[in-house]
């Protein structure tokens, strides 16, 4: 009897997300590269060249993260309402690569502070429309996948970033400055390719002819679903402090300006690592399950970081908060993708970093406050303290 011919192969999960995931997630890993090499030096530069404080920086940061917020919640509304996402994604992405030089240039902490802000800005005027984006051109079925992707990908980015700047801080000798003018390449390199390889797609939603950006019928169109993923969001943004409190500790148990990069090489790492597969097991499993899990590693992670007394054990606290975003960040996209409709889409998203990005500035003041007054262990043993408040919390979370 002759045999059969082999049936072709299926093409396994990854490969079947559409190719517009691939871009946006390529997008992500260029611009984190670009950010996290500034990022993982801006601390320690605004500390010692600069002479900022520590309550400065969290403060700085925290407000940077809200000022990306608040510009998420207009932008994903405007995308709803014009039907479209594209331009205002490459509007986003190219007001952050404007900025990338202005950090080198910066002559005092003033600079800094406005450089990025505008830099998180243009990060929030991406945000919400970039992650309607990706529900829109995928299958509800595809959904936790796709967000993982583009995050494992965007972590990536977030890996070569910091390693970038500890090769080259070794290169140039500490030469702060100089380190920082190579975060100015692939910031455009990532708006070159949204430009040439990202289509917005077939059948958006039509145009919503309405005379403001946000109105109360648009919020009343919102399920309590979603309001109550965008309380649960918030509760996870105050016991997650800013990540420059990360390089702070690393700097704080001895490691040096060309050093301290690497405790975000390793969280992104176990980040880039762990995000697709929690994405696809997103799809498969219970989202509470995957989120008290999340809050369990974050309080674990803390504790390690307040006791940590040598840089190991600081990167091995950093690394429990990489696991910690893996769970929880793609899972929440994922969840707000699913409680609004295609047209309404972008403004849950805004909302939702609206929310989370405001919380984050309050914890982030917080964190700096008690660093400074108390020590560096409070810090992090209120993130600790609130991370196992809200693992209560969870137990009143009943639908996802």
């Amino acid at each position: 009897m002759e045999a059969m011919p082999p049936s072709p192969a299926t093409p396994s999960p990854v490969l079947r997300l559409p190719g517009g995931i691939w871009a946006l997630g390529a997008v992500s890993l260029l611009m984190d590269t670009s950010s996290e090499l500034v990022h993982s030096l801006l601390p320690v530069f605004m500390a010692t060249t600069l002479g900022a404080s520590v309550v400065t920086i969290g403060l700085l940061e925290g407000m940077a993260e809200a000022a990306a917020s608040f510009a998420k919640v207009f932008s994903g509304t405007l995308s709803d309402r014009l039907g479209r996402r594209k331009g205002l994604v490459v509007a986003g992405y190219g007001l952050a690569a404007l900025t990338k030089p202005l950090f080198p240039l910066a002559p005092a902490v003033s600079w800094v502070f406005a450089a990025r802000v505008l830099d998180r800005i243009g990060k929030g005027i991406r945000g919400a429309p970039r992650d309607a984006l990706v529900a829109d051109i995928t299958t509800p079925a595809q959904r936790g996948a796709a967000y993982g992707l583009r995050q494992a990908l965007d972590s990536v980015g977030a890996c070569v970033g910091p390693l970038l700047a500890v090769v080259l801080m070794w290169w140039f000798g500490g030469q702060v400055r100089t380190v920082l003018w190579f975060a100015v390449v692939p910031a455009a390199l990532a708006v070159a390719v949204l430009v040439v390889a990202v289509r917005e797609p077939a059948g958006h939603a039509a145009p919503r002819r309405t005379a403001a950006l946000l109105t109360w019928a648009a919020l009343g169109a919102l399920p309590r679903r979603y309001w109550h993923i965008v309380a649960l969001g918030a509760v996870f943004a105050l016991a997650r402090f800013s990540e420059a409190f990360l390089v702070l500790r690393a700097s704080d148990v001895g490691l040096t300006a060309t050093q301290v990069p690497i405790v975000m090489i390793v969280m992104n790492v176990v980040y880039a690592g762990a995000a697709y597969p929690a994405g696809r097991l997103s799809d498969r499993m219970p989202a509470r399950t995957l989120l008290t899990l999340g809050l369990a590693l974050l309080v674990a992670a803390d504790l390690v970081l307040a006791w940590a007394r040598a840089p190991l054990a600081v990167v091995a606290g950093t690394a429990g908060w990489g696991l910690h975003l893996a769970l929880t960040q793609g899972l929440f996209a994922k969840l707000v993708a699913g409680a609004a409709t295609p047209d309404t889409r972008g403004t849950a998203f805004g909302l939702f970093h609206l929310v989370t990005g405001a919380t984050l500035l309050v914890a982030s003041a917080v964190a700096g406050g008690l660093w400074t007054t108390v020590g560096p262990a409070a810090t992090f043993l209120a993130g600790a303290a609130v991370s196992a408040v809200a693992a209560l919390a969870m137990f009143t979370y009943r639908r996802a």
